[in-house]
């Protein structure tokens, strides 16, 4: 019979124990470290532009007087832009993840372009603003105008949705589909009526947060040539326009001047949190709706 060393096993233990008590206190040093730092952030943003905020900033114009300036014309942007970005990802974003996850045969073209999606969506957005300002701006002649900011933003956020998009279908039980095919069903009334309103949560959750970033974004906005100062209102795909993080960027730029855009930088930020909450808010909204259902 083979002797066991009790005292061993009890201070590897406790030696593991301690271990844990270490990385655990440090994890939580981290977490609160972050947080400490986004409430400074987010109290000192308040602080500096909530008095700022009023109907008259919500409603007028772009102005060089920061006491008559508004971001209207940022907030319509915003929303084209939207108009633009949103059926473009989603359409692509789900139609080639249902490709990729339902219909293409596994093997080394599939690997191929799953492995290349997935480096895509770790690639500087800076990238695709240059991408952008090549194809649509100068090859296509479309110039700075709304269609060519969101199909340049489309091309930003379409690989994350498409990642979101497969691992929300690849979660999908496989006795669902099963027993569709037990059936009768075809293989597209088993993806539209199975397997699409169980992976809906999950595609719509990456969906909106992937859209969230889009909204967010400055880096290839400033690329492709996004004005940001006296432009009119827009009011189609084709028009000029600008947008709440440019507007942001140009002000916090401005504020070295004039110290009165930093308070509109501020009261600006304010304002695309709020946005960025409300999207986050309806991703969790939905996911938990449409997970109760399916």
């Amino acid at each position: 019979m083979k002797y066991v060393d009790t005292n061993q096993i009890q201070k590897n233990m406790n030696s593991r124990l301690i271990k844990n008590n270490i990385l655990k206190f440090i994890f939580f040093l981290a977490t609160i470290f972050g947080l400490i730092v986004l409430a400074v952030l987010i109290i000192r943003v308040i602080m500096q532009g909530a008095n700022w905020i009023n109907m008259d900033f919500l409603t007028n114009k772009l102005s060089t007087s920061p006491d008559r300036a508004g971001i209207m014309g940022a907030i319509l942007g915003t929303f084209w832009l939207m108009l633009v970005v949103i059926p473009v990802t989603l359409i692509l974003g789900v139609g080639t993840a249902i490709y990729l996850e339902l219909y293409a045969k596994k093997g080394r073209f599939q690997g191929f372009v799953q492995t290349n999606i997935a480096n895509l969506a770790g690639v500087p957005s800076i990238v695709y603003g240059i991408l952008g300002m090549t194809i649509f701006v100068r090859a296509l002649n479309f110039g700075n105008v709304v269609l060519a900011g969101g199909l340049t933003m489309s091309l930003l956020v379409l690989p994350i949705i498409i990642v979101a998009s497969q691992e929300s279908i690849r979660a999908v039980p496989q006795h669902l589909s099963e027993a569709s095919y037990g059936m009768g069903a075809t293989k597209w009334q088993t993806v539209k009526n199975i397997i699409l309103p169980a992976a809906l949560p999950g595609i719509l959750t990456g969906s909106i947060l992937s859209l969230s970033r889009a909204i967010g974004e400055t880096a290839p906005l400033v690329v492709i040539g996004i004005p940001a100062l006296l432009i009119p209102f827009p009011g189609g795909i084709m028009d000029k326009f600008t947008v709440l993080p440019m507007q942001i960027y140009y002000w916090t730029i401005d504020s070295s001047l004039v110290e009165e855009y930093a308070n509109l930088a501020a009261a600006t930020i304010i304002i695309l949190l709020v946005l960025l909450f409300l999207l986050n808010a309806t991703a969790i909204f939905i996911r938990n709706k449409f997970q109760k259902r399916f």
